[in-house]
């Protein structure tokens, strides 16, 4: 949620700032705002609403400024999304403007103090009390940006990302992070700050982490971080792999459709270099050593929305080849219920960003309860990986579309190299097994490349049921995890009611819900591999179309026993049970996000939702 922007150069600050937010579009957002230093003035716009509407004040009402500006779009937490609400937010001596992503806990009581002390509140918001507090810290101090920031911060509870710039210092800009994501971009002669790198890759792709509790100080030719108290930390710097062209739209309409197409090259980046010269499974991100794999007797996988559901597919796997009790819980509960870890604990952490703040309060718990953690992510240097004891890496590349799909299969490929390099560590299976899986692997790109190329039916089924109310997915074994996931795209884009059910599940009380013309997706077993299930959700589909159900049937290629009962018979590559979600995930994709077009949803970023939850 809530993209953040600044900058310090000899580049028009406005410029810099406003195509920054345009690259953190997809974080989703309601308003947006900026501020720019010029003239020994702070001048400042926003608008509710798409950037489009900010650029159009900007036209309208052209401000510039003298190389240092923050920017902002913002997800409504605290008021309703309007222009007073919108970010930047300024003090009464309008010397002082604050962007901030993140809640503040104690707001409430601080605007009171505030108030009380005769400062005039605009907004509803929590932030404009950051900018209060900011002005007034200053006025203590001489006019000190920095030192004020690292007083206030002090002051403030809750997760929050602060980006401040002020008159008084007018080549100046300072940020603070706590549980909010903040990453700075090294330039020659310039430097940036933003809530993910897309913002500044067409400038430089040379990154500083920032860690927790920690304020930077960007000046045009120096970055200085320091902690709370003022003293200076040692930051890790690191070169981004991609540019700006990987995230752009390349060509096609929607990113979305682009991810998608982008999905054989994403897997194959995620099981590059996994393989020694000597055949043995090797994940060189890993921090957790053989001997600490080797004492785990249970593993917890947590995450939220698609990641839950990439975690529910890798149970079946990790158990299957390791032996080792898995559990699979929604982040956002984890903690609440006192779950019971300890050191022989293995949690699995998956994150697309990184970010999401109930997964990584979820890390921080099972820290505190000394179970050992290992990440799943997609963004480098984000805070879930650097809080964890280990990390694995999907290398998908920035996905930008707000609902997951390249990096819902490269988790999938992640679950998988995991599962496989426990079977290793712990002496579960041959090395001639691991490597028939690892070539079974290997062949995934292709077989993803491959459904990609026959999915034109799929795309023209979505179109003829744009007038659709409800659709319902069935699934057992990997495919039910599946079926929730195509369940989700079809709530996330096409905003229409979709729910999925174990397909053993039916008679015991979602049967009900059959009626004529009802469009009921099933994700088919292969008979080779789960001959028994197989039959029995065969059984499924004729219950359901016996009582009016439009059947549309994901099935492997050959399985001709389904095809009497398929109204529409969908067909996958047949690959190994445990790999099928790989590519029985995308019919579901392309079904999803052409459903909404045809709607007339923008599925880059729909309504109400954000790439990254940063706050619970």
């Amino acid at each position: 949620m809530c993209g953040i922007v600044g900058y310090v150069g000899p580049q028009p600050a406005l410029e810099v700032v406003v195509n920054g937010l345009a690259r953190l579009e997809y974080r989703g957002y309601d308003s947006a705002g900026v501020a720019v230093l010029g003239g020994g003035s702070l001048r400042t716009e926003k608008r509710a609403g798409k950037l489009a509407n900010l650029r159009k004040a900007l036209e309208e009402r052209p401000i510039s400024g003298d190389g240092a500006g923050i920017g902002h779009t913002r997800w409504a937490t605290h008021g309703a999304p309007n222009d007073v609400n919108a970010h930047p937010h300024v003090d009464n001596d309008r010397r002082v403007a604050i962007v901030h992503n993140g809640i503040i806990e104690n707001f409430a009581a601080l605007r009171m103090e505030l108030e009380e002390k005769g400062c005039k509140f605009l907004s509803e918001t929590d932030t404009e009390v950051a900018a209060h507090l900011l002005s007034s810290e200053m006025a203590e101090r001489g006019g000190d940006l920095p030192a004020a920031m690292r007083a206030v911060c002090k002051r403030l509870e809750g997760a929050f990302t602060l980006v401040a710039t002020s008159v008084d210092d007018p080549g100046l800009v300072v940020a603070a992070r706590r549980n909010s994501p903040l990453v700075v971009g090294r330039g020659e002669g310039e430097n940036f700050l933003a809530s993910d790198v897309a913002a500044f890759i067409a400038h430089t792709r040379e990154a500083v982490e920032l860690g927790q509790d920690q304020v930077v100080e960007l000046r045009a030719d120096s970055v200085a971080v320091t902690d709370y108290d003022g003293n200076p930390v040692e930051v890790n710097e690191y070169h981004v792999d991609w540019d700006a062209s990987a995230a752009e739209k390349g060509g096609y309409d929607y990113f979305m459709l682009k991810e998608i197409v982008e999905q054989p090259r994403a897997v194959a980046d995620t099981l590059l270099g996994r393989v020694t010269v000597d055949g043995q499974l090797t994940l060189d991100e890993m921090r957790l050593s053989p001997e600490d794999l080797r004492s785990v007797e249970k593993i917890v996988i947590i995450a939220c929305g698609t990641s839950y559901h990439a975690g529910l597919i890798a149970k079946y796997a990790i158990e299957h080849w390791c032996r080792i009790p898995c559990e699979v819980e929604v982040a956002s509960e984890f903690r609440y219920r006192d779950p019971i870890l300890d050191q022989q604990t293995l949690v699995i952490a998956i994150s697309q960003s990184g970010e999401s703040m109930d997964t990584l309060m979820a890390v921080r718990y099972a820290r505190e309860q000394r179970a050992r953690v290992l990440a799943i992510c997609n963004v480098n240097g984000s805070t879930i990986p650097r809080e964890s004891d280990g990390v694995l890496y999907t290398h998908a590349g920035p996905e930008v579309g707000v609902a997951a799909t390249k990096t819902f299969l490269t988790q999938l490929a992640a679950c998988y190299l995991i599962g496989l390099y426990l079977a290793q560590v712990r002496g579960l299976k041959f090395g001639d097994e691991i490597n028939t899986v690892i070539a079974q692997l290997a062949t995934m790109p292709e077989q993803v490349e491959r459904v990609l190329g026959t999915v034109e039916p799929v795309r023209e089924l979505a179109r003829s049921l744009a007038d659709t109310d409800t659709v319902l997915f069935l699934g057992r074994h990997v495919g039910y995890p599946v079926a929730m996931e195509g369940a989700l795209k079809l709530k996330e884009l096409a905003y229409m009611h979709a729910e999925a059910f174990a397909a053993g599940e039916l008679k015991h009380g979602p049967i009900a819900l059959i009626e004529d013309g009802l469009p009921v997706v099933v994700v088919v077993p292969s008979p080779r591999g789960r001959s028994v299930l197989h039959d029995k959700i065969v059984s499924n589909i004729q219950e359901v179309r016996a009582r009016g159900a439009r059947t549309i049937v994901i099935a492997e290629e050959g399985d001709e026993s389904v095809r009497p009962y398929s109204d529409v018979l969908i067909e996958i590559p047949a690959v190994p049970t445990l790999l099928q979600p790989i590519v029985s995930t995308i019919p579901m994709q392309v079904f999803a996000c052409e459903l909404a077009l045809a709607k007339g949803n923008d599925v880059d970023q729909p309504r109400n939702l954000a790439k990254s939850v940063t706050v619970e």
